[in-house]
C-alpha cells in the first residue's frame, strides 16, 4: 500500500477527505492539529493515478516517499540518500525540490534543506548509476519537503501540472474561479445532479463545467496528463484500463438545468467554448469504451443579474461576483453587492452562495448569511456566503 497527500484549498480539507473516501482509501490520521491544506491517504498502486484522473477537488497529488526524524542537516542529507530514487526516475531526469515548508523544527532555512535535499537525491543516483554529472536533458520530477516538529516528509509529485487546469479553459478572461475552487463550492452546496443550477456571473463558465462534469459523473482529469507519467511506477496499460473503468460510470443519459448568464457577451463566448470542450473531452472519453454518446452543455446566455428572474420554483444560484481588488473598482464592487439583493426577491425559494475576497459583503448586500466558509487558494483569501433558502431551508426547518 502507498500513502499519498492531496493537496487542496485551505478549508476544504473536509470535502477532499470525503470524495478520497468515496474512491475507496482510507484517510490516514495526522493528530491534531491536522495540517491545513492537505489530506493524507493510503491506498493501492492504482491510487497512485485513480486519485489524479479523479478527484474534483485537489490541488496536487504526492507520493509520500519517507518521513524520519532529522535534526541537523546530516541527518537530512543520510535520510534522502536512503531513498531508492532509482525506483522512480529514468537516468536523464531534472529533479526540482520545488517546494520546502519548515516549521517548529530545528531546520528552518528552506533554501539550505532545499540545497541538502537535491544533493542527496542527486548523489544517491549517480552512485547507483555509476556517473557523476547527471544529464538533466530529460522531463522535470518535483519534490516536495514538509518539516514539522522535526519529522522530515518527502514527497514526490505525482501530478505535474497543478490538477485545477482540466485543459478545457483556454481562456479564463478576469480573475477566473479555479476549477478546483469550482467543485468545492458546488459540494459545500451539497448540489444534486436534477436540481436547476445558475450562476449570474458565468465569467469563463467555470462554475457550470464543473457541474456539468460533476452531474455526468465526468472524472475530471480525463482532458490531461499527469507528472507520474514521467515515472518508472506508471503502468501506461494499467492506465488506460483505470481510464475506460471511469469511462464506464459517466451518466449521459442524466437530466440537468446548468445555465449562466453575464453582463459580458465576450465572457459569454468564453463560457461556451470552454463549457464546450469539457463536453468534447467527455466524448472522447465515452469513445474508449465504444459509445458515440454525448453530454448536454450548459446554456450560456448575456444577462444583467438585475433582469434575471427564477425559471423554476428550486434551484441553486452560485457565482463568483466581481471582488473589486483595485481601489478604482472597490467602490463600484459595493455597488455591485447592494444591487444583488434583488436577487432574493427574484429567486425567493432558491439556496445561493457567493464567494468574494471581501469581508464585508453582508453589509452591502444587506443580508446575513446561513453561514460563512474561508476558504484559501494560493495567495488569496476568500469567503463564501451560503444562503439557504430552498429545499435545504425547508428540511432544517422540520428538523
Amino acid at each position: 500500500m502507498n500513502t499519498l497527500v492531496a493537496l487542496c484549498p485551505i478549508g476544504a480539507e473536509k470535502i477532499l477527505g470525503n470524495e478520497i473516501k468515496k474512491l475507496g482509501y482510507s484517510l490516514k490520521d495526522m493528530g491534531s492539529p491536522r495540517p491545513l491544506g492537505r489530506v493524507t491517504f493510503v491506498g493501492d498502486d492504482d491510487a497512485l493515478f485513480r486519485s489524479n484522473l479523479c478527484l474534483r477537488t485537489a490541488d496536487r497529488v504526492y507520493l509520500q516517499l519517507a518521513s524520519y526524524k532529522a535534526e541537523d542537516f546530516d541527518a537530512l542529507f543520510d535520510s534522502v540518500y536512503s531513498i531508492p530514487w532509482q525506483d522512480y526516475f529514468y537516468k536523464d531526469v531534472r529533479v526540482v525540490v520545488d517546494k520546502v515548508r519548515s516549521h517548529k523544527s530545528r531546520l528552518s532555512s528552506e533554501h539550505s534543506i532545499q540545497g541538502i535535499v537535491h544533493k542527496a537525491i542527486y548523489t544517491k543516483l549517480g552512485d547507483v548509476w555509476h556517473i557523476h554529472t547527471m544529464p538533466e536533458s530529460g522531463e522535470r520530477n518535483d519534490v516536495r519537503i514538509y518539516i514539522e516538529n522535526n519529522i522530515v516528509t518527502v514527497l514526490l509529485d505525482l501530478s505535474g501540472v497543478p490538477l485545477h487546469r482540466r485543459g478545457y479553459r483556454k481562456d479564463g478572461g478576469i480573475a477566473p474561479i479555479r476549477e478546483t475552487m469550482a467543485a468545492v463550492l458546488l459540494q459545500l452546496m451539497n448540489w444534486r445532479r436534477k436540481t436547476p443550477l445558475h450562476d449570474p456571473f458565468c465569467g469563463s463558465g467555470t462554475i457550470a463545467s464543473e457541474a456539468m462534469l460533476y452531474a455526468y459523473n465526468v472524472a475530471p482529469g480525463f482532458g490531461r496528463r499527469f507528472g507520474m507519467e514521467n515515472l518508472k511506477v506508471y503502468d501506461e496499460a494499467r492506465a488506460y484500463e483505470i481510464k475506460c473503468q471511469e469511462a464506464e460510470k459517466i451518466q449521459p443519459e442524466c437530466q440537468t438545468r446548468i445555465t449562466g448568464t453575464d453582463i459580458d457577451p465576450d465572457a459569454v463566448e468564453r463560457a461556451r467554448a470552454n463549457a464546450e470542450r469539457a463536453g468534447v473531452t467527455a466524448g472522447r472519453a465515452l469513445q474508449l469504451i465504444g459509445s458515440d454518446q454525448r453530454i448536454q452543455r450548459p446554456d450560456f446566455d448575456q444577462a444583467d443579474f438585475r433582469d434575471l428572474g427564477a425559471p423554476y420554483d428550486t434551484g441553486l444560484l452560485l457565482g463568483n461576483p466581481p471582488y473589486g481588488e483595485r481601489l478604482e473598482d472597490a467602490e463600484s464592487a459595493q455597488l455591485l453587492y447592494k444591487d444583488m439583493a434583488e436577487l432574493f426577491e427574484a429567486f425567493p425559494s432558491w439556496d445561493m452562495g457567493f464567494i468574494t475576497s471581501r469581508d464585508d459583503f453582508e453589509t452591502h448586500l444587506g443580508r446575513k448569511a446561513n453561514s460563512t466558509k474561508k476558504l484559501k487558494g494560493g495567495n488569496l483569501d476568500t469567503y463564501f456566503y451560503q444562503f439557504i433558502q430552498g429545499m435545504q431551508g425547508a428540511q432544517k426547518d422540520k428538523s
